[in-house]
């Protein structure tokens, strides 16, 4: 999109352009941080400029770097997994969480922060959604001793914290025609790097080699397979916040397949 529309400061530049109403200003100011906080830590990834944030005809207005996007082959690929690996392990925190509160699409995502992985994956993500949907009469069967032995299963993993993008599903990634990767649009926190690596999983549109780009760099630790499917249901939880069936069903099943692992 070109920028010449009377935007402020960014004349002729082609950006591309988020608008949404007044009332959803952090939605774009959380977005706007978010990828202000990845940019020093990229690396070789692209990771967007935010160009400006502004009230623009009645509306929220992000103006971003535009991005030249093409299809990207598998060394491509390879080199955007690899790229985040360099990512993760670039960025160590000292704690888990954010400083405040984030979006992850239209979902509200509680900031604060925890020493304890485990503890703070279960209630400041499963629980505030489970809270969300009993909110609203949608009470999946689980219980507080439930979330208490699920939260010390991943005590029991003890991951570092790093900087993570947060909501990388396809939609989010990708390769610019010059063959550098590129990410956007994230829902940024310190947390496990696993949470990355499972929703890549998620939802589809990752090819192989951008899993084995990643090993090459920083390989997942043992048991990253059987903590995908706990890091997933809170995505799950979230869609089935914001859009309904199918999520309810397949988050329910999701979470009553965790449960019952031994």
């Amino acid at each position: 999109m070109a920028a010449g529309e009377g935007i402020p400061g960014l004349g002729e530049r082609r950006c591309f352009l988020k608008r949404l109403p007044m009332a959803q200003w952090s939605r774009l100011e959380a977005e706007r941080d978010g990828l202000l906080a990845l940019r020093p830590q990229a690396g070789e990834l692209v990771v967007p400029e935010p160009l400006a944030l502004v009230a623009w005809q009645g509306q929220a207005v992000l103006a971003l770097e535009w991005l030249d996007l093409g299809r990207g082959s598998p060394q491509a690929w390879s080199r955007l997994g690899a790229a985040l690996a360099a990512l993760h392990r670039g960025s160590p925190g000292t704690a888990f969480g954010w400083e405040h509160d984030t979006w992850i699409g239209g979902g509200r995502q509680r900031g604060g922060w925890h020493d304890d992985w485990g503890v703070f994956f279960v209630q400041q993500r499963l629980g505030d959604q489970l809270e969300t949907l009993a909110r609203s009469g949608i009470r999946l069967a689980v219980g507080d001793a439930q979330l208490d032995r699920l939260a010390q299963r991943l005590v029991a993993h003890d991951p570092s914290p790093c900087l993570v993008h947060g909501d990388l599903w396809a939609g989010n990634a990708g390769v610019l025609h010059d063959g550098r990767p590129t990410i956007y649009d994230p829902a940024v926190s310190y947390s496990d790097r696993e949470v990355d690596l499972a929703m890549a999983n998620l939802f589809g549109g990752f090819p192989a080699e951008f899993f084995v780009g990643y090993g090459s760099v920083w390989p997942p630790p043992d048991g990253h397979g059987e903590r995908r499917p706990i890091y997933n249901l809170y995505h799950l939880l979230n869609h089935a916040v914001l859009f309904g069936e199918p999520y309810i069903g397949q988050a329910a099943r999701t979470l009553e397949e965790i449960l019952a692992a031994p």
